[in-house]
């Protein structure tokens, strides 16, 4: 169990969530969303969840890439 004095497990970041990419909620502010119907993409827009957007071609729901 780690004590805060570096004796404890190291972490190696594996199967954590944040800022690491990906489509987990806190992926961070770069990156696309695209539409899994279409496929076009846009760039993700801070504060803006992928999936709240439609896409601008077919007005799918986006995901992030």
């Amino acid at each position: 169990m780690p004590r805060g004095d570096g004796t404890g497990r190291p972490r190696d970041g594996v199967g954590r969530g944040g800022r690491m990419g990906g489509n987990r909620p806190g992926a961070g502010p770069g990156g696309n969303c695209i539409c899994p119907k279409c496929g076009s993409t846009v760039p993700h827009q801070r504060g803006t969840p992928c999936y709240q957007q439609n896409c601008p071609k077919c007005g799918t729901r986006m995901t992030r890439e």
